[in-house]
């Protein structure tokens, strides 16, 4: 395993901010990691990259022990923080061989050249760090991160500052390097979390909640409840529906869309049909919904 964690507890004083966390990520995964603020999403990334010893429990990141927080595993992991450290008096091109030289990178010229080029800083790399857009200055870390050709990449929000075309190709950027590198992704943006991530890991009062692939997630029926949307050829009146039995509660979405929550275990679907030959409508459409992630993510972490 690339990443393994087992049984790790962290305190804060007496305040406990991660309860016995397990988890694991295989080589050439790309994992989205998911809590609310306060959940302990960010212990967790600091411990994985060694910068904050866990108070109990297991980390190993690249085959290496975090607490040794050797020089051979600084090479093996890439970090970029959400609040990316810069040094803004520095040109691109000045600083990253700056950490070229710490993590002791042979042609180190090649290594940089190729490094700006991946991120798409080559415009910038002339620029002082200070007069970078947010969105570059994001690139500058992920371009650091990324120097040393590390086996892990632990990324705090990565696509702040950027507009929808950077994101778009910071997105590609990620889910070409997940090919060879386990990635772990830490954002609030859920798209981004289906657009590139195999699995998702959501973390909630310091335990994991949950631990599937996005579609899975989507998939669970955490109220038991069933979502139907409904759609009949014309207008009708909408609290007739409600002489159905099992019926919850309606939403209407226009005079001929509805949302029909139906309470767990009942099929009404039978009696939908019935209601629509009743009152001379068509039937255009019924269809079961499943719940976004973001209404999984607020049921889990709510």
């Amino acid at each position: 395993m690339s990443i393994s964690v087992t049984k790790v507890s962290h305190f804060y004083g007496k305040q406990q901010a991660l309860k016995e966390v397990s988890f694991s990520l295989r080589g050439g995964e790309v994992v989205g990691f998911l809590g609310p603020n306060g959940a302990g999403k960010s212990t967790m990334m600091k411990i994985l990259t060694g910068f904050l010893p866990q108070t109990s429990g297991e980390v190993f990141v690249a085959g290496e022990n975090v607490l040794e927080n050797n020089v051979s595993f600084r090479s093996k992991i890439g970090y970029l923080p959400e609040h990316n450290p810069l040094y803004s008096d520095l040109y691109v091109s000045e600083y990253l061989d700056f950490i070229a030289s710490i993590y002791k990178i042979k042609n180190k010229r090649e290594r940089i050249k190729e490094m700006i080029e991946c991120v798409g800083l080559t415009p910038e790399r002339q620029k002082k760090i200070g007069a970078l857009s947010k969105g570059f200055r994001q690139r500058v870390g992920l371009a650091q991160a990324l120097l040393p050709n590390p086996e892990v990449l632990i990324l705090d929000e990565p696509t702040t500052g950027f507009d929808p075309n950077q994101i778009s190709e910071v997105r590609t950027l990620i889910k070409n390097l997940g090919q060879s590198k386990t990635i772990l992704l830490s954002t609030h943006i859920m798209q981004e979390v289906k657009a590139i991530c195999e699995r998702v890991i959501i973390i909630h009062s310091g335990s994991i909640v949950a631990d599937e692939h996005p579609d899975a997630l989507e998939s669970l029926n955490l109220s038991g409840d069933t979502i139907l949307e409904v759609e009949f050829d014309k207008p009708f009146i909408l609290e007739k529906l409600f002489s159905i039995k099992g019926i919850k509660k309606l939403e209407k979405l226009t005079t001929e869309r509805i949302l029909v929550i139906v309470a767990a275990g009942l099929e009404v679907r039978p009696e939908i049909f019935k209601f629509a030959v009743d009152n001379n409508l068509v039937l255009m459409s019924l269809t079961k919904k499943h719940q976004s992630l973001e209404e999984v993510f607020y049921s889990l972490t709510n």
